[in-house]
């Protein structure tokens, strides 16, 4: 398996801050590779360091087997862009937006068939001012595709959508995937991360704690399955926290969630604590581990492990 993207021992301080804290891992070619982490974890940083837009202090950044600090700018053509905002004169239209990115690359594609790709042939004489912030992200993804790049950045790919927008984002990422492209994402969204990726890295502190696929990071958890039901108001939080087998507890003010690795005894449990305080178990739901909750073990209690 070819390896397009590899970092060693990559390292970034902001004064006293270490936003990236000796990071080694490696993307495949033709992968979906995801980058999770809570904010200030430093994984804009990471993607920055690899765009060429930010320079590492210490470690090896390699980029299409090549030393993003030595060849940044042959890099920069052979890779695509998508930021959590891109700037766009309002007041050009679509075409002229795609022409005018093209020229400043070596390589380009016909913007009439990136158009046809994302379905933007209706939208060319559009204003970009006119356009909605689905419309808008895709004429974005439209200019990361317009050099033709072997590797795609896509940062917060889907921030801002409303849900059918990003089911069309989504599905334009998985196409992209078919064409042999390798897509590098980051998002705070988990079920983005879970639905999209090969492989996920979860960063936090600016360490990376665990990389595998989505399947393997929650049977990480150890088969650990989620108790939902409507809060009684009628328990405090250390009352479940002393439940049989729960690992973790999300106390709301409308609902309480259970993490627990053996649920029928925590169930056992449960109902014998509503039974003791006279109050009632309802809106009862059983789930399985998710994204969602690799993310609160490894990132808010600093568990992990990378493989």
């Amino acid at each position: 398996m070819q390896t397009v993207i590899k970092l060693d021992q990559l390292c970034k301080r902001y004064g006293t801050t270490i936003a990236v804290d000796h990071i080694t891992m490696q993307v495949n070619k033709g992968e979906i590779f995801g980058i999770v982490g809570p904010n200030g974890a430093g994984k804009t940083t990471i993607i920055e360091i690899l765009e060429g837009l930010r320079t590492a202090d210490s470690g090896v950044a390699l980029v299409l087997g090549k030393d993003i600090r030595k060849h940044s700018q042959e890099i920069k053509q052979r890779i695509g862009v998508l930021l959590q905002s891109t700037s766009m004169p309002e007041k050009a239209k679509v075409k002229e937006v795609l022409h005018m990115f093209g020229s400043l690359y070596k390589k380009t594609v016909d913007p009439s068939e990136i158009s046809a790709f994302l379905g933007l042939e209706d939208k060319q004489n559009a204003f970009i001012k006119s356009l909605s912030g689905g419309w808008k992200q895709r004429v974005s993804l439209a200019l990361a595709l317009i050099n033709d790049p072997e590797i795609i950045f896509l940062d917060e790919p889907s921030m801002g959508l409303d849900p059918n927008a990003r089911n069309e984002m989504w599905e334009m990422i998985h196409r992209l995937k078919k064409q042999g492209r390798t897509i590098v994402v980051t998002t705070h969204y988990m079920e983005e991360a879970e639905y999209l990726c090969d492989r996920i890295a979860v960063i936090s502190r600016g360490r990376l704690v665990a990389l595998d696929t989505p399947q393997k990071l929650i049977a990480m958890l150890g088969g650990t399955k989620r108790i939902s039901f409507k809060n009684p108001g009628k328990a405090d939080k250390k009352r479940f926290t002393e439940l049989a087998y729960v690992a973790s507890v999300e106390y709301e003010p409308d609902m309480i969630r259970l993490h627990s690795s053996d649920i029928d005894e925590t169930l056992k449990q449960l109902f014998h604590l509503a039974a003791q305080d006279d109050w009632t178990v309802s809106g009862l739901r059983l789930e399985d581990a998710s994204m969602n909750d690799v993310f609160t073990e490894m990132t808010l209690q600093g568990k992990g492990a990378v493989r």
